[in-house]
């Protein structure tokens, strides 16, 4: 099955911190993009893919209106093989939906959403540049429920300016009592060119040591509270893990829509241009390849240590790797407390998902 991605790339406001592609909301290019985006899903007519998630993310994908969401999804259902069962996300600012708009995105075919709440406190929320406080978070929450949400997901930043241990833990503890059954929990990373990358930003964020305790306190915190973790960054009640987040992990095909969105689709990976004007002006939407058939055990090891679950060793056979050598060289990393090993397969450790990066380059090459 293959995945869909929708890059809608308006906000109200620009979020310091975000290096994501994004113009400033314009009602008349907002529905400029929706044809070009319809236009160009409809170019896969006839072509039996089979898709079983959709995804809007962004970009603030929740400035569509529930008409224009419900468009965009009846040209997917007329140009795609659809699953029984799908899942359509929706990630939405909280400032920017009310009961009766969730109830519209319900009725038009959303059934996962996601908010960007980020913090439960105010002055985090302030420093961050948010668009809500915290009770109005809390109320785009339970008005989702309230419109037939079943399955809502909360985004959390770990490490941003003066958040303690204390206040990161009380926001986990905050946002687990609500009717959620996902957590996506996320390290502040500072982006070179946006607004945090700034003295007074570094000057007032955790530093590195106190940001990975901060980490491995918070994935304690949300297991006992019925979060597993499942992903570097991303928590779930059993059974709600993200289907369509999963797809990226463990290497299977999705097709990216929209300026800025990427694709992994017929062994290639490709992007499109960081350009609304160009995506919108285009008959479909330029496609460039950065990747031409890529490397299946590196995608597997890279990809798959990202997972709670690990890579597996038959499977590293499979793809006509070589397991032992790779086991040879996690052995380092499990006597340091990074990785687990068994006759299966390996798999890192809270601590070891800190250093993934550095860990996955050692025992690739």
């Amino acid at each position: 099955m293959t995945g869909i991605y929708i890059h809608v790339p308006f906000c109200k406001r620009k979020c310091p911190y975000c290096s994501f592609y994004s113009v400033e909301y314009d009602e008349g290019l907002c529905e400029s993009y929706v044809i070009a985006l319809k236009r160009n899903i409809e170019k896969y007519k006839g072509e039996a893919v089979f898709i079983d998630t959709v995804y809007f993310g962004g970009g603030t994908p929740s400035l569509l209106t529930p008409y224009q969401v419900r468009d965009i999804l009846k040209s997917v259902k007329e140009s795609f093989i659809l699953a029984p069962e799908m899942e359509v996300t929706m990630e939405a600012n909280p400032s920017s939906v009310d009961f009766d708009k969730l109830c519209e995105y319900r009725n038009a075919g959303v059934n996962r959403i996601s908010f960007g709440v980020q913090s439960a406190c105010d002055s985090e929320l302030m420093a961050l540049g948010r668009l809500h406080d915290y009770e109005l978070a809390e109320n785009a929450v339970t008005n989702a429920k309230r419109a037939g949400f079943d399955n809502i997901s909360c985004d959390l930043m770990i490490g941003t300016p003066r958040q303690t241990m204390e206040s990161l833990l009380n926001s986990a503890r905050t946002l687990c009592d609500l009717p959620i059954n996902h957590i996506s929990a996320y390290m502040l990373k500072i982006e070179e060119g946006t607004m945090f990358d700034c003295d007074w930003v570094r000057d007032n964020v955790a530093d590195e040591d106190t940001v990975c305790e901060m980490y491995e306190n918070l994935i304690h915190v949300l297991k006992i509270n019925g979060f597993n973790q499942y992903e570097i960054s991303n928590f779930s009640k059993y059974g709600c893990e993200s289907k369509h987040n999963t797809k990226y992990w463990k290497g299977e095909s999705y097709l990216g829509f929209g300026p800025s969105a990427h694709s992994y689709f017929d062994r290639k990976r490709y992007f499109v241009p960081s350009d609304v004007y160009e995506f919108v002006a285009s008959d479909y939407q330029e496609e460039i390849v950065s990747e031409e058939n890529p490397d299946k055990i590196e995608e597997y090891v890279m990809l798959g240590l990202r997972l709670t679950e690990g890579i597996n060793f038959l499977k590293i056979t499979e793809l006509g790797g070589n397991p032992n050598e790779i086991y040879e060289k996690a052995q380092v990393f499990k006597g340091s407390g990074l990785m687990e090993i068994s006759e299966e397969g390996l798999k890192l450790t809270p601590k070891g998902f800190l250093v993934s990066n550095s860990i996955i380059t050692q025992l690739l090459f």
